[in-house]
């Protein structure tokens, strides 16, 4: 909304100051932390008050994780506003990729959202049918991605490059496979593994919020340098036309989510529930999509890949030979039975998180 204030900037030129992306996305982080903070006590009382009981802990879960009994969830939709609301005032609203991701974002979160509401409900750690859910996670990430290919076929005359159903790969210059309309399926794949792993990664208070940050923060920077023609030029990146106005999103990402932190701090205020964690995974999911990045997500995001890794080995495992190889998965309750505090599982799973962070973003130079 802001960004149409620069048409005036002929007669007023301080509002020029709206063309500039970075600008914008300063503005984005700015407004969504302030939202998480000004509604942010209002939501966790009404919560509070309509879930009486809170959050179900498993019951085969650690013992430390019993005290948090009563705790509300649905935190995501503290998230999910923050990042709605300062997207919605700071970036262009012309742009697909825009209303794209944001499909994706409110559509994994209503997903969430009913999960939660049956847990808590019912009083179980069990939410509705994991089939249905995948089901209609799927069928939401390939609408996206169908706008997505469709998008980039229009705009490919344009940038002189017609990659909009292709696989990049990092380390390499000009090395991308054409998927056709398999992009379609994989695409879709890449986002709900992305939304699923991220809620897997959400058992410890702050453990998924701060690596979601690390890595909105890192497709921030990799939205806007593979939008901008000189600089994916420079660095020797596909150029995709419009993906800049993703980095306003990220902005939103990382304001909002220094208002949640400040709640879900230990001991937590609330939980994001999968409510935040689908929505934040989906919509990471969806920029790498966007940004023809997806193999770098699967980098930057190294940690929500180990803990999705966890669970499939633990359930492989144990189907097929009756043994666990781990104490207890996801991976981080597996550090928590070893005798590591929670507070030192998630500062040191944020270092990792760091440091796969940092690994992908040095592939935008190594090539």
């Amino acid at each position: 909304m802001f960004q149409y204030l620069s048409e005036f900037g002929d007669t007023i030129p301080l509002l020029n100051v709206f063309r500039y992306t970075t600008f914008r996305t300063g503005g984005a982080l700015f407004t969504g932390a302030l939202i998480v903070f000004l509604f942010g006590p209002a939501i966790i009382r009404s919560l509070r008050f309509r879930q009486k009981k809170g959050q179900p802990i498993r019951a085969d879960g650690p013992a430390t994780h019993f005290k948090k009994a009563g705790t509300p969830t649905m935190g995501g939709l503290m998230i999910v506003s923050g990042i709605v609301g300062a997207t919605l005032l700071w970036a262009d609203l012309a742009s697909v990729y825009v209303w794209t991701v944001l499909m994706v974002t409110v559509a994994f979160a209503a997903i969430g959202f009913y999960d939660d509401y049956l847990k808590v409900t019912k009083s179980s750690a069990k939410g509705f049918s994991g089939r249905i859910r995948l089901l209609l996670e799927f069928v939401v990430a390939a609408i996206a991605c169908f706008v997505i290919m469709q998008w980039g076929d229009q705009t490919s005359s344009v940038t002189n490059s017609d990659m909009s159903s292709s696989l990049t790969f990092p380390f390499f210059k000009n090395l991308f496979i054409d998927l056709g309309w398999f992009f379609v399926v994989f695409g879709a794949f890449v986002i709900v593994a992305a939304g699923n792993a991220v809620n897997l990664t959400d058992g410890l208070d702050g453990l998924a919020i701060v690596p979601v940050m690390i890595a909105a923060a890192s497709f921030g920077a990799i939205s806007y340098l593979v939008g901008n023609k000189i600089f994916a030029d420079y660095l020797q990146i596909h150029f995709v036309l419009g993906t800049g106005e993703l980095a306003i999103i990220c902005g939103a990402v990382l304001g909002a989510g220094l208002g949640f932190l400040w709640f879900n701090a230990p001991p937590a205020a609330i939980f994001m529930g999968d409510t935040g964690s689908l929505a934040l995974g989906g919509m990471l999911g969806t920029m790498a999509v966007a940004a023809k990045h997806e193999i770098v997500l699967a980098i930057i995001g190294g940690l929500f890949v180990i803990e999705a890794m966890s669970v499939i080995i633990q359930v492989t495992s144990f189907k097929l030979t009756g043994k666990r190889v781990f104490k207890m998965a996801p991976i981080h309750h597996h550090f928590e039975q070893l005798g590591w505090t929670e507070s030192q599982v998630v500062i040191r799973f944020w270092i990792i998180s760091i440091m796969f962070a940092l690994i992908g973003l040095a592939t935008l130079k190594l090539r």
